[in-house]
């Protein structure tokens, strides 16, 4: 299964995507300006959707594309799951 990312905010650099009882979400950071602040590129960061667990950033963050960071929260559903990437 692929993750189907959308905006989660209208204004500001946030997608999310759920799939197999995980949410991912994908965050733009900068190190200066409006919005999240750090190190500058796409974050992405993944947790179950019930148990009230904190949020676990992918490995790799920050990535330099959107689609990067996609690739990565496809890979890990695709690790979490067992399923093939």
């Amino acid at each position: 299964m692929s993750l189907e990312f959308h905006r989660a905010v209208e204004d500001m650099e946030i997608w999310s995507a759920t799939g197999d009882g995980f949410s991912f979400v994908i965050t733009y950071e900068s190190p200066a300006g409006g919005g999240f602040h750090g190190r500058a590129g796409y974050v992405a960061s993944w947790r179950p959707l019930y148990g009230g667990n904190g949020a676990i950033k992918i490995g790799g963050s920050a990535f330099v594309t959107l689609a990067e960071a996609e690739k990565a929260c496809n890979t890990m559903l695709g690790h979490l799951t067992g399923a093939p990437c």
